[in-house]
């Protein structure tokens, strides 16, 4: 964390003070915040640490170190290479996410965001919500790629953001799965919540939000299943806990509990699931309209090593 380095000698009129009342008064801080700094030993009156209740003497060096605080939620204008432009038009665009890349700014995130990247590329965002998430009526994690929308006018963000809640847009999505899923197409109807242990992960839970995902098999080979997924619902993580439950995690997919040993073989550093093609009446014509992305990289290359091991 940065922080901000300030020293200033005590002035004849705060003789007598209190160290937090004098730093409020010296440094234009609260007394509250002031008495923060002290106990956290950023404080120092001639070299020495203090406590909120000592006394300051006239020309005594009072020194302190602010942290600058971090705002998680701003959204930082950069263009982030990778991510490509599939439509634009305006009311929406379309991207093609690369991995390592957040759909908007959040507490624990630094990285690059779709959201930044749109606004340091020149595209205007004029939509209601949080200034963070202006725009957007998806998401797809950080470690996962592929087709998503963000709505650039207010009229095109009310509608798909009903679209998506009415659950009439098409979602599908390619999933490279471990095992061989039985029977080789179904629906996994199971609700989701947080996982109890762990905050930043989540599981199949009574209780939880009703989520339902459909599968077909069209690849099946030695070690791994190719799978088509459609999504119903669009929970955090869906398509990667509902595999997991079914013990078929995605290939690469640590988090939820797939093979290491076959994830290094296979040369992947993320889990291998793909937004490969997302379709919706387009909010201004009405016309039905459908967007695709090509798989990454990194997914083709592991998966031609899945059909070559057969």
């Amino acid at each position: 964390m940065t922080s901000e380095h300030r020293s200033l000698p005590v002035p004849e009129s705060l003789a007598g003070e209190r160290v937090d009342s004098a730093m409020a008064q010296m440094f234009g801080l609260s007394r509250t915040r002031s008495a923060e700094l002290i106990t956290r030993g950023l404080v120092l009156l001639d070299g020495a640490s203090v406590s909120k209740s000592d006394r300051v003497l006239p020309g005594v060096d009072l020194a302190v170190e602010i942290p600058v605080e971090v705002d998680f939620l701003e959204v930082k204008p950069e263009v982030v290479e990778g991510i490509g432009i599939i439509h634009d038009d305006d009311a929406i665009v379309v991207i093609d996410k690369p991995v390592g890349v957040a759909v908007h700014p959040s507490p624990g995130w630094s990285g690059p965001t779709v959201v930044g990247h749109l606004a340091g590329a020149g595209f205007r965002i004029a939509t209601s919500g949080a200034s963070e998430r202006q725009g957007i009526v998806q998401r797809l994690d950080v470690g996962t790629s592929g087709v998503m929308v963000i709505c650039k006018s207010e009229h095109a963000y009310s509608v798909l953001k009903n679209a998506f809640r009415d659950r009439t847009v098409d979602k599908t999505y390619h999933a490279l799965v471990q095992g061989h899923p039985d029977p080789h197409e179904g629906t996994i109807d199971a609700p989701i919540a947080r996982h109890p242990g762990a905050d930043h992960r989540f599981a199949v839970l009574d209780g939880g939000r009703p989520s339902v995902t459909h599968y077909e098999t069209l690849e099946a080979h030695r070690f791994a299943s190719l799978l088509e997924v459609h999504l119903e619902t669009g929970r955090t993580h869906q398509i990667r806990v509902h595999m997991s439950a079914l013990k078929h995690p995605c290939v690469g997919d640590l988090t939820y509990g797939a093979d290491p040993t076959l994830a290094k073989r296979f040369g992947l550093t993320r889990q291998w699931l793909h937004a490969v093609k997302l379709g919706f009446e387009h909010p201004e014509t009405g016309t039905y309209v459908e967007y695709e992305s090509p798989y990454p990289d990194d997914l083709a290359a592991a998966l031609e090593v899945v059909r070559a091991a057969d």
